[in-house]
């Protein structure tokens, strides 16, 4: 159907305005006829380009056959092809298992301190190469809810966006099974070798949240004695913020934008994220604190400033959006408005003249709750 299809665009086409790996929107056309869902909609074809379109699913479909060469032949095309500086490692294999995880894991990352919830995290949606890829029914959170789910087919929360970490394990663990007859002649040290692997990538997550979720907060890393207690009391300054949004219902792309643009120093400029929650008492509270540890660097304003709006954009693809490209689309056969808002969408960081309606949460009536897969 021709939404699914101009959804992928418009949202593969930000992703890489925002700087996440990702598969590219090469062209999108009608096909002139109807494809039959609830009603008949207009067909169309979305023609993409990768660094890779091989899963973790196909690695996956061969091992579970029993096509142990197959598998083989496969991880030796991958190396050939994308990871060559492997080749010439003791056991390429285990060290092309290590790379896909830590690529994962950053990936992963990226898409939590964006607000992004992939909707269907199976293996076969998973790039050996780290890229996102297959925009289903996938959404940017409006307002922050750690549970949300747009997904219709994920009626138990599988992918909601709290998920999406330990759902990366899961897969990178079938995709280190398909791998266990690489890794070693020995069952045993198969295994052991996998989950040593595999028992690395909580720590390149958090390493690669921690990192992200910093920027988006001004902070900088501190190199003190007490480093790891700096990294904790870092972590739960984010995560006390992220309550704060979560409590007061706050806009997720909106709340840190507006945090960019604060008064390092005091609170006189507050009010602009006040405007974004019921209850700015606590963020009030959490601003002090905050303030409390920027003293501990030595980045001026200004240098914080503008790293923190290179990371926090002011504009997403947000659903009702791309919804009401959709529908432009697909009822009237126009498609300026899809143009309008990928024009938007092309700098993401930066507000032009006459783009501000695209910072604009939805309204009650506008809001998407359910997002489709186009098959």
């Amino acid at each position: 159907a021709l939404g699914p299809v101009l959804r992928e665009y418009l949202v593969s086409e930000a992703m890489e305005k925002l700087g996440i790996p990702t598969t590219r929107a090469l062209a999108a056309v009608t096909t002139g006829e109807s494809v039959m869902r609830e009603t008949p909609v207009p067909g169309g074809i979305l023609t993409r380009v990768a660094t890779s379109f091989i899963r973790i699913g196909t690695f996956q479909y061969f091992y579970a056959k029993g096509q142990f060469d197959d598998v083989r032949t496969l991880a030796d095309h991958v190396i050939k092809s994308h990871y060559a500086h492997l080749s010439e490692h003791t056991n390429p294999y285990q060290s092309l298992l290590k790379e896909i995880i830590e690529r994962q894991a950053s990936l992963i990352a990226q898409w939590m301190c964006i607000g992004f919830i992939h909707g269907v995290m199976n293996t076969d949606n998973m790039s050996v190469v780290g890229e996102t890829i297959d925009y289903g029914p996938c959404a940017f959170m409006d307002d922050f809810d750690h549970d949300q789910v747009f997904s219709y087919i994920d009626q138990q929360g599988r992918y909601a966006y709290k998920n999406q970490p330990a759902i990366g394990l899961w897969n990178l663990t079938r995709l280190a099974e398909s791998f266990l007859p690489l890794l070693s002649d020995d069952e045993f040290s198969s295994v052991k070798i996998a989950e040593g692997l595999l028992a690395q990538y909580g720590k390149v997550f958090d390493e690669h949240w921690l990192g992200g979720m910093r920027n988006k907060i001004g902070l900088s890393p501190i190199n003190t004695k007490n480093q790891l207690a700096i990294e904790s009391s870092d972590k739960e300054l984010i995560n006390d913020l992220l309550k704060i949004m979560s409590d007061n219902s706050a806009d997720f792309t909106l709340s840190f934008y507006s945090l960019s643009q604060l008064n390092f120093k005091d609170d006189a400029a507050d009010q602009k994220v006040h405007a974004l929650l019921q209850n700015p008492t606590d963020f009030n509270r959490w601003a002090t604190k905050w303030r409390a540890r920027l003293t501990k660097e030595t980045v001026s304003d200004d240098e914080r400033t503008s790293k923190m709006l290179k990371v926090n954009p002011a504009i997403i693809p947000r659903n009702h959006q791309i919804e009401a490209a959709i529908r432009a689309a697909e009822d009237h056969n126009d498609f300026s408005v899809f143009h309008k808002l990928l024009d938007a969408l092309s700098d993401p960081f930066t507000i032009h003249p006459g783009m501000e309606s695209y910072m604009t949460p939805p309204q009650p009536e506008e809001m998407v709750t359910q997002t489709f897969c186009g098959t």
